[in-house]
């Protein structure tokens, strides 16, 4: 995931044209006397290029970056039922990580667009336990550990596709505006992780899909200033699949967002 981080970041800075440099030469002739002296000041200048106001586009981008904290929901409880505990989780350590690298898209008018945008979203849940999920067991199994792990993260990457509908106000005197998004989003599965860390065992890494919803669908908010805001969303289908014991079990998450 660092890598993909690092790469998307790369291209996000590559990609990026929010300005353009250009130098403007001045000449100024000084006569004193007999003697002109010619002096050539350089002045660069930062030009902004402002969008049309309707049309399509359709591009790479590095924009909505998400940092927040996840939270499980089950069957409406913000608390674990004990079917669940097992999944008792570090809430503060417990986070979700994504990011947009297309979008496409239409702007009907200065002031409102609807654009649909693919990327990568990650849920990242910290276990409390010293336990293990099982890879390809016929439901969500886990085993108790007899060792204790610095580090239990239980995890799933998603591929997501979000359909925006961007509302701003009139541009301020200072470039910002406020922004607020909303819409829905559906996310397709790449896969699942368990990473562990301990004395006894060092690094460990196991890949499954670990009965994750192959595909899972909900909604998002964002509101914004300039670059950089809040946003939640929340996912209407159980995070897990074929696992009876964990019907009703949800995904909510919030937090920062960067790069409107």
């Amino acid at each position: 995931m660092k890598r993909l981080l690092m790469t998307a970041l790369l291209c996000g800075a590559a990609s990026l044209s929010f300005a353009q440099t250009t130098t403007t030469t001045t000449t100024v002739t000084v006569t004193n006397g007999k003697d002109t002296t010619v002096k050539t000041i350089d002045k660069i200048n930062l030009v902004r290029h402002k969008g049309k106001s309707s049309g399509f586009n359709f591009g790479i981008t590095f924009s909505r970056f998400d940092l927040g904290l996840t939270t499980l929901i089950d069957n409406g409880s913000f608390t674990l039922s004990p079917k669940n505990d097992f999944l008792s989780y570090r809430s503060w350590k417990s986070s979700n990580v994504g990011f947009d690298l297309l979008q496409f898209g239409y702007r009907f008018n200065p002031n409102f667009k609807i654009y649909l945008s693919g990327g990568f979203d990650w849920t990242l849940i910290r276990l409390r336990k010293d336990i293990t999920i099982q890879r390809n067991a016929p439901e969500l199994t886990y085993v108790t550990d007899s060792i204790h792990f610095s580090k239990n993260r239980f995890s799933s990457t998603y591929l997501r596709i979000p359909l925006s509908f961007e509302f701003r106000t009139k541009e301020y005197a200072n470039g910002k505006r406020f922004r607020f998004i909303v819409g829905p989003e559906a996310g397709l599965l790449l896969g699942g992780r368990v990473k562990q860390i301990s004395d006894e065992r060092g690094k460990q890494k196991f890949d499954d899909d670990y009965h994750f919803a192959k595909m899972r669908y909900g909604a998002f908010a964002r509101i914004g200033y300039g670059s950089f805001g809040l946003y939640s969303k929340y996912y209407f289908n159980d995070m897990f699949e074929n696992s009876p014991a964990q019907a009703g079990l949800k995904n909510f998450a919030f937090g920062l967002t960067f790069g409107f």
